[in-house]
């Protein structure tokens, strides 16, 4: 047996060992932190979506219930609830009183932005009680002073306004959430489903003038002297005829 032909196996040393294993938990553990911090995006992009979502179907409801009403009354920073039915106009109110739809004229609903959020009551009384609203928005949203509602042609055409009725809401401010802060801005303007012009003015839903209303008995005058003259050709051509 010849020992000088003894072949000698090669490997890894303990060293190159240590090596490979100690990049690898590094890349591992880099993976696994930007993993995690993907995942704590999206669950807070998540979260602002939501609270998101919640707004803009708040402010869809209240735009729906407003263009279906009538009798608009723009509340001002001084918060007068004595004359809620009564058309008020105005161009920066904190708040807005209506009639609602498929309601008696008695009842009136009433939205106003109060302390960083928006509230809401069906039964507004004549001292302003904040513990008879319902609060809209969630406790993440902050609603600025620089929100507000802008009440356009609210008064009856009878006292020369001419305009139909449109309310201008903006809602800007901030949403907090896990310590951060997302400012927003909204606007939208809502008409009065009604018409609500006056009826001197043209336009296809406009009413005649009383100087262009004919007599309820026109027609039936008409159709009389009608057939007067239809007799009496009648009789002309039977003399004739004779």
């Amino acid at each position: 047996m010849n020992i000088n032909k003894i072949k000698k196996q090669s490997g890894f040393t303990i060293i190159e060992m240590m090596i490979a294993i100690t990049l690898f938990l590094v890349i591992v553990i880099y993976g696994m932190q930007s993993l995690l911090n993907a995942n704590l995006v999206h669950k807070k992009t998540q979260d602002m979506r939501s609270i998101l979502d919640s707004l803009t179907f708040t402010l869809d409801d209240m735009s729906k219930n407003i263009r279906t009403g009538s009798n608009y009354h723009c509340i001002e920073d001084d918060i007068d609830f004595n004359n809620l039915d009564q058309p008020k106009s105005c161009e920066n109110g904190s708040g807005i009183s209506f009639t609602p739809a498929d309601f008696s004229e008695s009842s009136t609903w009433v939205y106003l932005i109060f302390d960083g959020h928006i509230y809401k009551t069906t039964q507004p009384s004549t001292s302003f009680d904040i513990t008879e609203y319902i609060q809209l928005t969630p406790e993440e949203v902050i609603i600025e002073n620089a929100s507000g509602f802008s009440v356009l042609g609210a008064e009856s055409p009878i006292d020369g306004d001419n305009q139909q009725p449109l309310v201008i809401m903006r809602l800007i401010g901030t949403i907090n959430r896990n310590n951060i802060s997302t400012p927003f801005s909204i606007e939208t303007a809502v008409s009065q489903r009604l018409i609500d012009v006056n009826s001197s003015l043209s336009g296809p839903f406009a009413e005649p003038l009383p100087s262009e209303q004919a007599p309820a008995e026109a027609p039936a005058e008409m159709s009389q002297t009608t057939d007067d003259s239809a007799s009496q050709a009648t009789q002309a051509t039977s003399q004739s005829s004779i």
